[in-house]
């Protein structure tokens, strides 16, 4: 005998966490996940597709907007169900494979490169180009977060010019393979080559540990970035769209 699939109960079990239910077993899961800026982006996970749409009704009646979801690239079906809810397309990032490889690129006169001495220089360059990156295109256009106190200098490379940092590359500990997490260049220090001779000094780093390539996540509204990885030899192997409903 065929199974009739019922429409399910939908129960909210914590602030931001909602059960679909059928016959008391639990058919569906939705989460409503916080990030550092303060955006809430949500998540749904279910047995059967047709339970998609009332657990997304659920929260979206309960939850302030906007609202945020990613979807990856290749998942039309799930995209399309996010559509459904009345969510559109905000940005799209590429998600990279960047080889590691011998010889860094040196950076510009006046500037090196190297592993940051000191917390507060490092802090005060992130919230610089932080405001920077608000002042213009905002800072959600980023595929990362300043992290809070306390940074982990081991995780960073920086350009140093003088007594003040001007430049970073961020490097996550993901397991398996490390992930470019930031790589940003102070306004008045761009189009000197910095960003370049960070990624290869960092890529150059990895290849002597043995360590075979690095991803990173760009934006592809931003051509600059595109051409800086593309230009290393990254090479795509993915990508994410993000949505929003207002």
């Amino acid at each position: 005998m065929n199974h009739v699939h019922h429409r399910p109960v939908i129960t909210r079990v914590a602030r931001r966490h909602w059960h679909a239910l059928d016959d008391d077993r639990v058919v569906g899961r939705a989460e409503a996940s916080p990030r550092p800026d303060g955006r809430l982006f949500l998540s749904i996970d279910t047995w059967h597709d047709a339970d998609f749409a009332p657990l997304a009704a659920a929260m979206l009646a309960e939850l302030p907007r906007p609202l945020y979801t990613v979807v990856d690239d290749v998942d039309r079906d799930l995209r399309a169900r996010w559509e459904s809810a009345g969510f559109t397309t905000r940005r799209r990032e590429r998600e990279y494979l960047v080889p590691a490889a011998p010889g860094a690129v040196p950076p510009s006169p006046g500037v090196t490169i190297g592993p940051p001495s000191d917390p507060e220089p490092l802090r005060s360059l992130e919230t610089s180009i932080r405001a920077e990156i608000e002042a213009t295109v905002g800072w959600q256009e980023m595929p990362a977060e300043v992290l809070a106190r306390p940074l982990d200098l081991s995780s960073y490379t920086v350009a140093a010019s003088g007594d003040e940092y001007v430049g970073l590359l961020r490097l996550a500990a993901v397991p398996r393979q490390p992930r470019i997490g930031l790589l940003a260049v102070r306004a008045d220090h761009r189009r000197s080559g910095i960003g370049r001779a960070l990624l290869t000094q960092v890529l150059d780093a990895l290849h002597h540990r043995g360590v075979p390539a690095a991803s990173a996540e760009v934006n592809e509204a931003n051509p600059a970035a595109v051409a800086l990885f593309e230009g290393a030899g990254a090479r795509l192997v993915g990508g994410n769209v993000e949505l929003v409903l207002r």
